[in-house]
């Protein structure tokens, strides 16, 4: 399922029909997809689904069976590495270098002369305060100072598209905090991310655009607005003083339950755009304590296309009071 499109131009990343065999497992079957520029590009799906595959395809880290890949509108080659970063779920530091050297030594891997380098590094450093760290060995230090270290080494050079493969883990909240605006500050400053994760809530909070990959197949790709827009039930979750005994053949309540000295009820519309019409009928029947719609969240989304199920109740809300 595909829910935009835009022009050529408008993507900086352009898979199409890329496929991949691992001896007799097939790891992607014919996935294309169009990473827009400027944004940050959920790609999801379960473990084992061909996520990682197709980024090591992207990173040129594996080759693609079948397919074609394009980068910044011309055929992926191997000088583009420079302008891609890749932040692996499974981080890669040597345990026994120090930390400035490291990061010079990798700095350079990627085209920096060296001081170029230091300068960008002395920012990073003074950022995120650990100027103390960089005579340390990396075996000294915490996975989750180690997990800032991998983080300035994949930005450093400034790369025009960026992939992070769970960047957030391993991280207490407060340095989750602080990847995470850094990562929407590479987003204001141009860069594209494409950011691999099962926290749902982290798509719904950063992610512009999303792709979901099963079973080595893409069976969702569209702006994150559209894709929650295309699942939406028509299901009101309304506080109410009173029972509420006909609504007419236009809405269907779903369940009823009592809470505390009120009701709390389910209703859905037979089709969209009935949520004045329902708040009349609920008017002349009972005083409304809340009424909200609602909205799917990614997780929902999520478990629905992958699982099959659904439910209306563990899903946002678009919320309107009545006193």
């Amino acid at each position: 399922m595909s829910l935009d499109k835009n022009s050529t131009n408008d993507f900086i990343l352009d898979v199409q029909h890329v496929s991949k065999m691992y001896a007799t497992h097939q790891a992607l079957k014919d996935v294309s997809l169009s990473v827009p520029r400027g944004q940050i590009f959920g790609l999801l799906g379960p473990n084992g689904a061909g996520k990682s595959t197709l980024i090591r395809i992207i990173t040129q880290i594996i080759r693609r069976d079948g397919g074609e890949i394009s980068f910044n509108n011309k055929p992926l080659n191997p000088n583009d590495a420079e302008n891609i970063g890749y932040l692996p779920e499974e981080r890669g530091l040597y345990k026994k270098m120090k930390v400035g050297e490291q990061l010079l030594y990798l700095a350079r891997l990627k085209g920096l002369h060296k001081n170029e380098a230091m300068e960008r590094l002395k920012i990073w450093f003074e950022k995120f305060d650990i100027k103390p760290w960089w005579n340390k060995k990396v075996e000294d230090l915490s996975k989750g100072m180690q997990q800032k270290i991998q983080f300035v080494a994949t930005v450093l050079s400034k790369p025009a598209l960026l992939i992070l493969d769970e960047p957030f883990s391993g991280f207490d909240p407060i340095n989750a905090n602080i990847i995470k605006d850094e990562i929407l500050e590479m987003k204001r400053n141009g860069t594209t991310i494409i950011f691999s994760t099962h926290r749902m809530e982290s798509v719904e909070e950063l992610c512009d655009h999303v792709a979901l990959i099963n079973k080595s197949e893409k069976i969702l790709d569209g702006s994150k607005k559209d894709i929650k827009n295309s699942y939406k039930t028509n299901v009101y979750q309304i506080e109410h003083a009173k029972n509420i005994e006909n609504l007419g053949d236009k809405f269907e309540v779903l369940e009823t339950e009592n809470v505390d000295d009120h009701f709390l009820s389910y209703i859905q519309a037979k089709q969209s755009g009935l949520s004045n019409e329902l708040l009349h009928h609920l008017i002349n029947q009972t005083e409304i304590i809340s009424f909200q719609e609602r909205i799917p969240s990614f997780n929902d989304i999520f478990i629905m296309l992958v699982t099959g199920k659904t439910t209306y109740k563990n899903t946002q809300q678009e919320v309107q009071h009545y006193e």
